[in-house]
């Protein structure tokens, strides 16, 4: 199944979760769109699981096939399965290039990424599943440190999480450890990703 490319704010109202995890996108109109939007039939048990899995996967804006990947190798490492699955996600390049604000968005950030506009620890990378380590620094070429839309997004933010750090000055944002779990994605339950891809 390839990469969502479709409206997000339409995507967020009908999973009724925030994928930009601001809330704007449901402020306005809490219900599913289109025309029955406002009668939310109840959810059997494989719905709300599945719903949950898609959250996760419109959240970071990949595909399936990349999610169960994901997935797969979060069950090689110690600690709670969970968890660990949203620690790899949030270690994406495009993730840490949108955390850092250098981007407003998420698939903003991919798309800087593909250009080819971010070096990691000095050489070039190009590939927004790129898996960072913590301690990583990440900052813009030289020959693009000048890229206006970068510069507005870091002029936007005004918080950073705990887990990421900028430099404002010479632009070079360090991945300083993995986020704990409270720090991320506090309104889902990973838990009902686990138990869909256990079934």
């Amino acid at each position: 199944m390839s990469r969502y490319i479709g409206p997000k704010w339409k995507l967020s109202r009908r999973l009724n979760y925030s994928l930009s995890e601001t809330g704007i996108e449901i402020k306005d109109r809490p219900y599913a769109p289109g025309q029955h939007g406002k009668r939310r039939s109840k959810l059997s048990d494989y719905g709300l699981h599945l719903q949950e899995k898609q959250k996760v996967r419109f959240t970071y804006g990949i595909s399936e096939k990349q999610l169960h990947k994901t997935f797969i190798e979060a069950a090689k490492l110690q600690g709670v399965h969970g968890e660990n699955f949203l620690k790899l996600l949030e270690s994406r390049l495009d993730n840490v290039v949108f955390r850092l604000g250098f981007a407003t968005t998420r698939g903003q950030a991919r798309q800087l990424v593909n250009h080819g506009h971010f070096l990691v620890d000095g050489k070039k990378v190009d590939i927004p599943s790129y898996r960072l380590k913590p301690g990583q620094k990440i900052s813009l070429r030289e020959t693009s440190r000048n890229l206006q839309v970068v510069k507005e997004a870091v002029e936007k933010v005004y918080s950073r999480l705990e887990f990421v750090s900028l430099d404002t000055e010479k632009l070079v944002g360090t991945f300083v450890r993995y986020p704990q779990r409270n720090e991320i994605l506090r309104d889902i339950n990973e838990q009902l990703v686990v138990e869909f891809y256990s079934k």
